[in-house]
C-alpha cells in the first residue's frame, strides 16, 4: 500500500485545470485514494472530488497538489504553513520557479510520491504584524509600496536595533530566497538559491544615493521604520495588499525557516528553471531536449495554442475562435528553439484539436496555410469564416 491516502488539490482561479484534475481522479480511483478540493474551486468544474473547507483540506491531506502557476503554488504553501504536508507544483499553462512537473507527467509524479521516491525542499516564509494587529505571512516577499497619489516610500532599515540605511523608493522589499526571482529581481536584486538561509532587502526605483540590496542572516533582527517624510504605504504580501502603514509605524520582520515543504522529483534544478523562465543570456537557448518533455496546450485565456518544452513556452499559434470555427492568425517559435520541428508539432496538435471539436478552420497565417497545403489530410477542415 502506498503512502498517499488523501490528496488535496488547489486550482488556478482562471486556467482550465479540468484535464489535470481528471488525471488525479483517475489515478486516485485505481488506488482507492480520496481526492479533496476547496468548495469554491471544485464548484467551478464537474468532477467527483470531495468539496471541503480550507481547514479540512490541510488537516486531511497527505499530499497537496497545486495546479496552476507560481501564484497558485504560493497560495498552497500558505495553506499548509507550519505543517509537514508536502506540496507538489504542477504547471498548467506556463513554466514556474516552484512547480517542477508538467501536467502530462502528473500520473508518473503521483506514483513516485506514493512510492516515496521523492525529496522535499524546505521553503522559508516571512511574517509581520500590521499596526491593526493583522498577522501577515508570505513565502515570496513583504513589500512596503508607494500608494498612488502619495509620497515615496521613505524607510529606514534597522538591523539589531540600529539604523543601517535609509531608502527613498517606489517600494522597499524584504524577500525570502524563494522570492529573489520575483519583485526583488525586478528591482535589480540578485538570484538566490532557495537553499540559502537569509533575507534580501531591496529598493525598487530608488531615489536615494544608496540603492544596493542587502543580504541579512536569519539571526539578525530586522525592522522597517516608516520615516516622517514617507507617504502612506501599502503592505503587500506575495503581491496581495494586506494593509497600510503610515509615517511613524514600524514593520518588524520575522523569518520562518522550513515553513512549508515542496516536492522535488529531481527532473529539473532550480537553475534550469531560472535560466528558462528569466531567459538568461547564453543559456536560454536549448541545444538538446528530451522529446518526452514536449507538449502542446490550448491557452484559451491568450487565444493561442502553445508548445511547451519542459513547461517553457517555446512557440505558439494565435487564433480567433467562434462557434464551430477557428481562424489561425500567426505562428511563432521562440528564438533558440527554431529548427527543431516544434512548429510542425504545434500545427499538428492544433489541427487535430479542430478535428476533435468537429469544427472548421481558416488561416491568415502563412505558416499554417503552408502546413495544410503540405499535409492534404487536413484539407477537409478548411471552411469559410463565419460572417457576423
Amino acid at each position: 500500500m502506498g503512502m498517499v491516502h488523501v490528496v488535496g488539490i488547489v486550482l488556478h482561479p482562471r486556467r482550465d485545470c479540468t484535464p489535470a484534475v481528471d488525471t488525479i481522479l483517475a489515478w486516485a480511483k485505481e488506488r482507492d485514494v480520496t481526492v479533496l478540493g476547496l468548495s469554491d474551486e471544485i464548484g467551478r468544474i464537474d468532477c467527483s472530488a470531495v468539496a471541503v473547507s480550507s481547514e479540512e483540506l490541510v488537516d486531511r491531506s497527505h499530499l497537496l497538489v497545486s495546479l496552476g502557476g507560481d501564484g497558485t503554488m504560493l497560495r498552497a504553501l500558505r495553506l499548509v504553513e507550519g505543517r509537514k504536508t508536502p506540496v507538489l507544483g504542477v504547471n498548467v499553462g506556463r513554466l514556474g520557479f516552484l512547480a517542477e512537473v508538467d501536467a502530462n507527467h502528473l500520473t508518473d509524479a503521483l506514483s513516485a510520491i506514493d512510492a516515496h521516491r521523492y525529496t522535499v525542499e524546505p521553503r522559508m516564509a516571512v511574517r509581520t504584524t500590521l499596526p491593526d494587529g493583522t498577522d501577515v505571512t508570505s513565502f515570496n516577499d513583504i513589500a512596503l509600496v508607494r500608494s498612488p497619489g502619495n509620497g515615496l516610500a521613505a524607510v529606514s532599515i534597522t538591523v539589531e536595533g540600529h539604523s543601517f540605511v535609509r531608502y527613498a523608493a517606489d517600494a522597499v522589499i524584504v524577500s525570502t530566497p524563494t522570492g529573489s526571482t520575483a519583485y526583488s529581481f525586478s528591482a535589480g536584486g540578485p538570484i538566490v538559491s532557495p537553499t540559502v538561509q537569509g533575507l534580501l532587502v531591496s529598493a525598487a526605483a530608488a531615489h536615494s544615493s544608496f540603492n544596493r540590496s542587502l543580504l541579512l542572516s536569519l539571526d539578525e533582527h530586522l525592522a522597517l521604520d516608516v520615516l516622517p517624510s514617507s507617504g502612506r504605504l501599502a503592505v503587500e504580501a506575495d503581491g496581495i495588499v494586506r494593509g497600510f502603514v503610515d509615517a511613524g509605524d514600524c514593520v518588524k520582520i520575522t523569518p520562518l525557516p522550513g515553513a512549508a515543504h515542496v516536492v522535488r522529483l529531481g527532473r529539473t534544478t532550480f537553475y534550469e528553471r531560472a535560466r528558462r523562465k528569466l531567459r538568461v543570456a547564453g543559456s536560454a537557448q536549448v541545444d538538446t531536449f528530451d522529446t518526452t518533455n514536449v507538449s502542446v496546450v490550448d491557452n484559451f485565456e491568450s487565444s493561442r495554442y502553445e508548445v511547451l518544452v519542459a513547461g517553457e513556452v517555446a512557440g505558439y499559434v494565435e487564433y480567433r475562435r467562434s462557434v464551430g470555427h477557428i481562424e489561425f492568425l500567426h505562428t511563432e517559435v521562440v528564438q533558440g528553439y527554431e529548427g527543431r520541428g516544434l512548429a510542425g508539432r504545434l500545427a499538428t496538435s492544433a489541427l487535430d484539436d479542430v478535428r476533435a471539436r468537429g469544427a472548421t478552420m481558416t488561416t491568415s497565417c502563412p505558416f499554417m496555410a503552408g502546413y495544410v497545403a503540405d499535409h492534404p489530410g487536413y484539407a477537409d477542415l478548411l471552411g469559410e469564416t463565419p460572417s457576423g
